[in-house]
């Protein structure tokens, strides 16, 4: 068996709601894979209205009739909506059923009831149950009791990073909360642990940086958080969910449709003649990557979505493959490679320089129409460039320009080293 697939038994049955014993004893097992860095957050703090949840545990969840337990809540991580309040008291049937929730696909399965994790100051109780459970409810009293522990905890975060030669970084990020799933969550954390598993064992250019935070209020804290001397030095984000399931592969791109991990994935897929497909931001999937989005991060995606056990306890270890979890590490890690040797331009000047000035040599020349000049489509596209650089805002690289100008990255290459005789830009 794999470290993946390890993991993955290991983690899935926990109750890992972000605040949480299960949580914690996921935190002290990624560290053994990793040696990562653990920031924490105090339960009760509030950064832009997200207010970490206290620390909840489940000691008892239990539907009686008649005396004998008809449903145990802790026969499964999902089986008690997270952050339930507790409740002890007995309820017709219908009053009961306003308190179960179900999956309106699958009458076996159990769902994944969230919301109250970012709500907890307006908190229900109740259970997720299968539909046949709740459709078989006759009528009569039922006896319930939800008894929980809250008490002052965490909302833990962690970082792991892979010093390059430069400072330059990407920011690679997946959630290992969601309780008792496999595919949503934790199999894009498993992902993620073996791709730096592999990456630590070679030489980089870039640094690589894996954080792996609670979804949404963990990686909103992580980044308002962020000093802004390493949030400066991000060059592309990618956010890596729900990889273990047969479901072919999809590549979601930054909003910025010019960054360019996505395009190292692709051809990665392309060369090794993987099952893909790729679409804009946000048409594949609407996750944390608006998060890092939001904080000026360009942040790609990539997935297995859809899945039809998505937010279910259909879920779970059965549905995992092995060859899905090694299909991704390996394109992205070939992915990786290539990006690793693309030369990074760094601005050395500020304002805007008179480029036909003899001591720089750099103006282009479309021509002017009204002197019955007419451009080339080329020589357009590198005015573009040159019109280009002194807006560059940080350090990026020679394919994002190319790209961006629609020139062979070749050709921009050799007009930046122009620059960079002149002392007007550093190629790295």
């Amino acid at each position: 068996m794999s470290d993946m697939m390890r993991i993955l038994e290991d983690l899935t049955p926990l109750n890992r709601v972000m605040c949480s014993s299960d949580f914690d004893r996921t935190v002290e097992y990624l560290c053994r894979e990793l040696p990562f860095e653990v920031q924490r957050f105090a339960a009760g703090e509030d950064y832009n209205g997200w207010i970490i949840p206290p620390k909840w545990d489940v000691e008892e969840a239990v539907i009686r009739k008649d005396g004998s337990v008809i449903y145990d809540g802790k026969d499964h991580a999902l089986a008690v909506i997270a952050l339930s309040a507790p409740f002890e008291g007995t309820l017709d049937r219908e009053e009961l059923r306003k308190h179960l929730h179900y999956d309106h696909r699958y009458p076996d399965s159990l769902t994944f009831h969230f919301r109250q994790q970012y709500r907890s100051w307006d908190r229900d109780w109740g259970f997720c149950v299968p539909k046949n459970f709740y459709d078989s409810l006759d009528e009569g009293e039922y006896q319930v009791t939800i008894r929980t522990v809250e008490e002052e905890g965490y909302l833990d975060i962690l970082e792991y990073e892979l010093r390059g030669q430069l400072e330059q970084t990407v920011v690679i990020s997946a959630e290992p909360d969601h309780p008792g799933v496999s595919n949503d969550g934790l199999a894009g954390v498993v992902v993620a642990i073996e791709l730096f598993k592999r990456l630590r064992t070679s030489k980089r250019k870039f640094t690589y940086r894996l954080v792996l935070p609670p979804s949404i209020m963990g990686t909103e804290y992580y980044l308002g958080h962020l000093a802004l001397e390493r949030k400066e030095v991000i060059l592309d984000g990618l956010c890596l969910w729900m990889l273990g399931t047969e479901t072919p592969l999809a590549l979601q791109e930054a909003r910025d449709p010019d960054a360019e991990l996505a395009d190292y994935i692709e051809d990665a897929l392309k060369t090794a003649d993987r099952n893909y497909r790729r679409e804009a931001f946000e048409k594949v999937i609407i996750n944390d990557e608006y998060i890092w989005e939001a904080h000026g991060i360009s942040t790609a995606s990539l997935s297995r979505m859809p899945y039809p056990e998505y937010h279910s306890s259909r879920d779970n270890i059965s549905a995992m493959r092995e060859a899905s979890l090694e299909e991704a590490v390996t394109v992205l890690l070939s992915a990786i490679e290539c990006f690793d040797q693309s030369r990074l331009v760094e601005k050395k000047f500020t304002g805007t320089l008179c480029l036909s000035n003899p001591v720089y040599d750099l103006y282009v020349d479309p021509g002017q129409i009204a002197f019955g000049e007419t451009p080339e489509e080329d020589e357009k596209k590198m005015r573009y460039l040159m019109d280009l650089i002194p807006s560059l805002e940080r350090p990026t690289t020679v394919t994002r320009l190319a790209k961006k100008v629609s020139l062979p990255p070749e050709t921009v290459e050799t007009y930046l080293q122009r620059w960079a005789d002149k002392g007007l830009l550093k190629l790295l």
